[in-house]
């Protein structure tokens, strides 16, 4: 498992959301979403490549971390 990227589980599968939705696909592998960046959640559409990881600071890697003193900007 990749912490960025789908769980791929051998179908058919049925997924129960938190608010009790059931979604079902009956395709021989399914890739499920983690990180919820997905427009079609639970299944995963590749969303997660699109965007860089942010740092334990929430900001990108490589981008300026804040002088002492400096408040640190949150998008």
């Amino acid at each position: 498992m990749n912490r960025e990227g789908p769980i791929l589980v051998e179908g058919p599968v049925e997924v129960v959301g938190d608010d009790g939705t059931t979604a079902r696909s009956d395709r021989f592998v399914v890739a499920i979403c983690t990180c919820r960046r997905s427009r079609a959640y639970p299944w995963c559409d590749t969303s997660h490549r699109r965007r860089k990881h942010a740092g334990p600071s929430g900001a990108p890697p490589g981008s300026p971390k804040p002088q002492e003193g400096e408040e640190e900007s949150r998008p």
